[in-house]
This record gives structure tokens, C-alpha cells and sequence, in this order.
């Protein structure tokens, strides 16, 4: 099947997202076409990719992973009466959009490192866990290119105050170091509802080869 566009137009230029809205028919692969239909997902044009890390550290008992809490405003203001019931901070991997500059995929994820969990690595340490994907296909086109970074106890021990990107959203974020078990168990309690952290934490688990 081919989609036939009859109309693109853009709403709310000059926000953070911005709204595309296509008119469109579907075209059979007879030839016929559908009646005509709306079709409205998101844009966001400082960037639409984003990149996710996921740092761990091997210890004594195991192995640890960094999650991070931080503000999450769609949650407290998008879902109705249901926003009461919202964590405060919401759970999360280190993550950060690429933007329009960016040509070195680890080089951002490694700048993120440092922005939101204070932890220098290096990009050469960053690798590729499992392929990109898309989290929300139907609203937007976003891809999440993950990625995975050891950290050793030196590099824990010379972490700093995360600085953020400046935005007031990041006030009060704060981050900390967890057994990978526990934050999978979290997961299937539904302590942490973040789709990309349980996809990632299970991603390095088989990759590590752990029960």
C-alpha cells in the first residue's frame, strides 16, 4: 500500500514539539483509494533522535546500573485525574536528544554522561547495546539509539554534581547506583514504568550472560 498526501501543514512552530498534520488517502495495491483521513504525530526540531546510556559498574556482589530521577511534566499535566497519582520523579537512563551539530553518536552519549550523572567516561568505552528503536511509532518518529558504558571505581569516585542542560525542568534530579536485580525487580513491581530502561537493563543482562 502507498499513502497519497493531500495536504501537510505544521502547528505550533517555535515550541519545544510542534504538531504535523497530513491529510492523506491510503492507495490500494489494486489501485483504489481510500476516503480521505487526518493523520497528526509530533516533531521535535532541535532534534528527533535521541540517544539512551545505560552505565553500570561491576562490584563485590554483582553488578550495579545508575538510574535517574527527574521531572517528567507530561505525567503531572497529561493525564487528567490520573496526574495525582504521578510519581514525583519519574525513573529513568541517562538519555539526551541529538541535536543538529552532533555527527558522533557516543561522543553525545558521553556528554550526557557527564551533564546528568556527573560521571566522566570515555567515548571509545561506549557500545552499542542491541539495535535502535522506536518507542511511540504511532505519535512520533523519534529513534532511540542505545548505548551501554562500564564504569570503574575510579571513574565513580571523581563523579560530580550532575550539572544538567539548564533547564528548571532538571531541578531537583538526582541520580543512584542499584544491583541490576533490584531494578528489574523494580520494573515488575511497577516502581520504575520507563519502557526503555527495562528494555535496556534486560539487554545487558543477556549480554552479560546473567541469570
Amino acid at each position: 500500500m502507498k499513502l497519497e498526501l493531500l495536504d501537510d501543514r505544521t502547528v505550533g512552530e517555535g515550541g519545544f514539539l510542534q504538531l504535523r498534520r497530513l491529510r492523506l488517502r491510503v492507495v490500494r495495491e489494486d489501485g483504489t483509494r481510500t476516503g480521505e483521513g487526518l493523520y497528526d504525530f509530533v516533531e521535535r526540531p532541535m532534534g528527533l533522535d535521541a540517544v539512551v546510556l545505560l552505565l553500570w559498574s561491576r562490584t563485590p556482589d554483582g553488578v550495579e546500573v545508575l538510574l535517574r530521577q527527574g521531572l517528567r511534566v507530561p505525567l503531572r499535566f497529561g493525564r487528567g485525574q490520573d496526574a495525582e497519582h504521578a510519581p514525583a520523579l519519574f525513573t529513568e537512563l541517562v538519555a539526551g536528544i541529538i541535536e543538529s551539530q552532533d555527527t558522533d553518536l557516543r561522543e553525545r552519549a558521553r556528554a550526557e554522561a557527564l551533564e546528568e550523572a556527573g560521571l566522566s567516561v570515555d567515548a571509545s568505552a561506549i557500545k552499542q547495546l542491541g539495535p535502535p528503536m522506536f518507542p511511540t511509532p504511532g505519535m512520533c518518529a523519534e529513534l532511540f539509539h542505545l548505548f551501554s558504558c562500564e564504569v570503574n571505581d575510579s571513574q565513580r569516585s571523581a563523579a560530580v554534581s550532575p550539572e544538567g542542560d539548564g533547564s528548571p525542568f532538571e531541578e531537583g534530579a538526582r541520580t543512584a547506583w542499584v544491583p541490576l536485580d533490584e531494578a528489574l525487580a523494580r520494573c515488575a513491581r511497577g516502581e520504575i514504568q520507563d519502557l526503555k530502561t527495562e528494555l535496556m537493563l534486560r539487554r545487558l543482562r543477556e549480554q552479560l550472560q546473567l541469570k
